[in-house]
């Protein structure tokens, strides 16, 4: 099984990427850090493929069973680098796929709004989009790490809620 987790931040450090990194040790997959990457500006011209960052991101995505996709909510939506990283993509990519999505949020708006807006790209991209979905608020961390009980909250949604699709969940 091989899982594909975007940390939809363009932040090198940040509640986002701590999300996207639990999730990385859990399931042993593999991190699409949009922080990292290079991407450039979607522009829809086809010599945008030959871009090296592009050429992994489609390899890697190309390669997965499932995802899971992570984002910050950026006035009431999710991510712009997220959103960029996704139009390198199709539905070749996605359709049928098991993909469950998160949401951090920086306090009282919420996240829903990036949880939504993610699942309609998803149904646009012939995703399988899971029904269960967190929303990871400030006070879900500790420093630089979830607390116990939010981990234990995203433990029970790998596990049980869709363990049938995101299986072998490592604990801390």
């Amino acid at each position: 099984m091989s899982i594909v987790i975007f940390s939809g931040t363009p932040r090198k450090n940040g509640r986002t990427k701590i999300v996207a990194q639990t999730l990385q040790h859990k399931l042993d997959g593999t991190l699409v850090d949009l922080s990292m990457l290079d991407f450039p500006l979607f522009n829809g011209e086809e010599s945008q493929g030959n871009h090296p960052s592009v050429q992994w991101l489609r390899r890697v995505v190309s390669e997965a069973d499932r995802f899971i996709w992570v984002s910050p909510e950026y006035h009431n939506g999710m991510s712009g680098a997220l959103k960029n990283a996704l139009e390198f993509l199709s539905g070749k990519h996605f359709k049928g796929k098991p993909t469950l999505l998160f949401a951090v949020s920086g306090g009282g708006k919420g996240g829903i709004n990036a949880l939504n807006q993610m699942r309609t790209v998803g149904r646009g991209l012939y995703a399988t989009v899971a029904p269960e979905q967190l929303i990871f608020d400030p006070e879900h961390f500790e420093g630089n790490r979830l607390k116990s009980e939010m981990e234990e909250k995203l433990d029970l949604l790998l596990a049980e809620s869709i363990g049938h699709c995101f299986i072998d969940v490592k604990s801390s």
